[in-house]
């Protein structure tokens, strides 16, 4: 789908504990993208309506005015709004996404536990059930190194890609284009490498060669890769301020994810953006 021109960019804010960092990193991008902010926060009424006090709501609403403010030292420029819904975060979250622009939320901590990470994770969750591209948010800031994307010649690859030239361009980055293919035989003493290896290559390079039509200030590079689509990827990723990926490479269905796109949101110390629910864009010059 195309969003609507005034789509929000929606930060959902969570725990108070990284609210601040996502807010800020949303009004970054809702000021990037020219498009309004969106503050928002689930309470579960019914479980609050078992409590006596008022608190909940209360926090609620004094959570959203700090973050407002956040907002507004970040950019003041942006236009700003609050919304506090009813239902269970993950849930209200998707039917706010079929209306938004991007979706910005924290990573509960995934980066950061290791082999103990739930399936059911909320960021998880969301990136796989989301009708936008969903941004989540590390702990840690990270490096201003490149923005990462992962193509693998896929429809849904080649629209992370075009993301990621915006992205990168938007914030004065190079951007490192990464095929990760099966590793390749070396012979005994060394050699060239396979051809299909220099296939990927060059369908790598025409590709960010086409898509990069459209930002020709964005400095790219082409990397192909042997081994483990994962952890190539997460290993790329931690020298990168953001990684871009398609939500699943081969296919893109609703309410799926991919393993290189779960390996990057569980395992990557970098920032992820699982793009998805968003129109294919055709390279300049196709």
């Amino acid at each position: 789908m195309t969003p609507p021109a005034d789509a929000p960019v929606v930060a959902a804010l969570g725990s108070p504990e990284t609210a601040m960092q996502v807010v800020r990193l949303a009004a970054r991008e809702a000021a990037d993208h020219r498009r309004p902010l969106c503050l928002w926060h689930a309470l579960n009424w019914s479980a609050e309506q078992e409590t006596p006090s008022l608190g909940p709501r209360a926090e609620a609403e004094e959570l959203l005015q700090r973050a407002a403010a956040a907002a507004g030292e970040e950019d003041p420029a942006v236009p700003v709004s609050g919304e506090i819904v009813e239902g269970t975060p993950v849930a209200a979250l998707v039917r706010r996404s079929e209306s938004a622009f991007l979706v910005v939320v924290g990573d509960g901590g995934m980066s950061c536990g290791g082999a103990r990470n739930p399936a059911d994770a909320p960021a998880v969750q969301l990136a796989a059930r989301a009708g936008c591209p969903v941004l989540v948010v590390r702990s840690e800031p990270p490096p201003r190194g490149p923005v990462l994307v992962g193509v693998d010649g896929s429809a849904s690859s080649r629209t992370a890609l075009a993301f990621a030239f915006g992205c990168a361009a938007r914030r004065s980055a190079r951007l490192l284009a990464v095929r990760v293919t099966e590793p390749p035989d070396v012979p005994p003493g060394g050699g060239p490498p396979q051809q299909d290896q220099r296939d990927a290559h060059a369908e790598l390079a025409e590709l960010v060669v086409r898509f990069g039509r459209r930002h020709p200030e964005v400095p790219a590079e082409c990397h192909v890769v042997g081994g483990d689509p994962g952890g190539v990827m997460v290993d790329q990723s931690r020298s990168t301020q953001l990684t871009v990926v398609a939500a699943r490479g081969d296919e893109p269905l609703r309410g799926m994810l991919g393993a290189v796109s779960q390996s990057l949101l569980y395992h990557s110390p970098a920032p992820v953006i699982v793009v998805r629910g968003m129109t294919p864009t055709a390279p300049s010059g196709a």
